[in-house]
């Protein structure tokens, strides 16, 4: 059986894949669980060897990467391209902690106990991955999982399943054994059993997802049934403070990438700009400028810098937020309310706590801007939101900066920097309800081991009984 992903643009078919059921996936679960005997023996430059050269296939994949991005989600081919880099950075970063997957040893109180600290792989991981970028969370979901020793599952997006299962090809090209990296492709309908197969399969003892933070939710409950610790990185909420005394042509740059790039569809988009007074009005006005200078298209027809979103339930939600906004006071500074998945770069003025667009998450290309009384109240504005993922502030101020950037909850926070921002060797992940745990560096090797203490006696012992 087989189920189609259609274009969002053209609605006609951008690929096929397998439909799996459960007992699929279980059983990929089950072929899993008899690589990881091997893999997990294996020496560390063998797996740092595999890893660059799984690098390597991917980025020889370019041109395929780049035609299914555009086909299933409407990407750009700068987005697909940018995806291709990062992942295949990721892909190296991984095989640089091979070696760095060490332990400790511990004085112990007792005589002649020599006490050990040690990091071993957990045992077969499953990935959840979504598709806003699909090259760089599917590798991220797996790489590092990988190079601490484990074997994986990549349970693809039903949005983007061929982007995805071009990721496991470059693995598989690369010379890995075979099972060792495995994917689960499946119907959207059947997405819920599916996945609530792959976490209560006794084999899978790690799980991390990207994705909504309702989902993740779901995800999180049916884990702890089984005691598995997830790694979650959710939704977001981002706010980008503009203090008065910062560089506002280098702010309005860098709200622009981060409220737009990607049609606004990256957990890190910057969804509320936060305005203190005394620069509101000229912020706004160039912001709006930039805004208007970013044409939307079909990628496939025009080299523009926004695409098309992924799907039609967007354009609904977007158009909501904007009725709502200005029912209750707000002004559409530039954009608008679209009719197709080409959706315009839209910026809301006057946004206030009594609209949605304030508080709920748009993923769509579209950004309120909220005029805050001071830096103390524009504090109090970005922290206002069960969301903590990335935020930015602009000052010319690093000190000031500084201060305000630890007064912000979010895992991330950049000065003087868009609130997209991502690198491999950096602890990613939020706060809130953006989840919980970090991908990324040698903050992902603690999530993708056991820690264990082993002991050894080396004089006799002496016990009370």
């Amino acid at each position: 059986m087989s189920f189609n992903r259609i274009n969002p643009i053209s609605g006609e078919v951008a690929s096929t894949s397998v439909a799996m059921s459960p007992d699929d996936a279980c059983a990929a679960a089950d072929r899993a669980a008899a690589a990881f005997i091997g893999w997990s023996q294996t020496g560390p430059n063998l797996r740092r060897d595999l890893l660059m050269k799984a690098a390597e296939a991917l980025e020889s994949r370019q041109d395929e990467i780049v035609r299914a991005m555009m086909g299933e989600i409407g990407a750009t081919a700068g987005w697909a391209m940018f995806n291709l880099m990062l992942a295949a950075g990721m892909l190296r970063e991984a095989a640089s902690l091979t070696t760095q997957i060490t332990g400790d040893v511990i004085p112990s109180d007792k005589p002649g106990c020599f006490a050990m600290a040690l990091r071993e792989p957990a045992g077969v991981v499953l990935g959840i991955a979504p598709w806003n970028a699909p090259v760089i969370l599917g590798v991220r979901a797996i790489a590092v999982p990988l190079a601490c020793g484990n074997s994986v599952i990549l349970k693809a997006s039903e949005m983007c399943p061929r982007t995805h299962s071009l990721i496991v090809e470059s693995f598989v090209a690369a010379g890995f054994p075979p099972n060792v990296v495995n994917i689960v492709t499946n119907r959207p309908a059947d997405a819920g059993e599916v996945v609530g197969a792959l976490i209560d399969h006794p084999a899978v003892r790690r799980i991390n997802f990207t994705g909504s933070t309702a989902v993740g939710k779901i995800v999180a409950r049916r884990a702890a049934e089984h005691l598995k610790p997830c790694l979650l990185e959710l939704g977001g909420k981002a706010p980008l403070i503009v203090l008065e005394d910062a560089d506002l042509d280098e702010a309005v740059a860098a709200a622009a990438f981060g409220a737009f790039m990607n049609q606004g569809q990256i957990c890190m988009s910057t969804e509320r700009i936060i305005v203190v007074a005394p620069v509101a009005e000229e912020f706004s006005r160039q912001f709006v400028a930039k805004a208007r200078s970013l044409r939307a298209g079909d990628p496939h027809a025009a080299n523009t810098p926004l695409g098309a979103v992924a799907d039609r339930k967007t354009v609904t939600h977007v158009n909501s937020l904007l009725d709502d906004a200005t029912a209750h006071g707000a002004t559409v500074l530039c954009g608008g309310k679209a009719d197709s998945v080409v959706m315009p770069a839209t910026v809301v003025g006057g946004v206030t706590a009594a609209m949605n667009i304030y508080r709920d998450e748009s993923f769509g290309p579209v950004v309120g801007i909220i005029v805050a009384a001071d830096e103390e109240d524009a504090i109090r504005i970005a922290n206002d939101t069960q969301y903590g993922l990335s935020a930015a502030v602009f000052t010319r101020d690093a000190v000031r900066g500084l201060r305000v950037a630890r007064r912000i909850r979010s895992g991330m926070c950049h000065i003087n920097g868009p609130t997209v921002s991502d690198e491999p060797q950096m602890p990613f992940g939020g706060v809130g309800a953006s989840g919980y745990g970090r991908f990324g560096g040698k903050a992902g090797i603690g999530e993708f081991t056991e820690l264990r203490w082993i002991t050894l006696a080396t004089q006799t012992g002496h016990f009370p009984i």
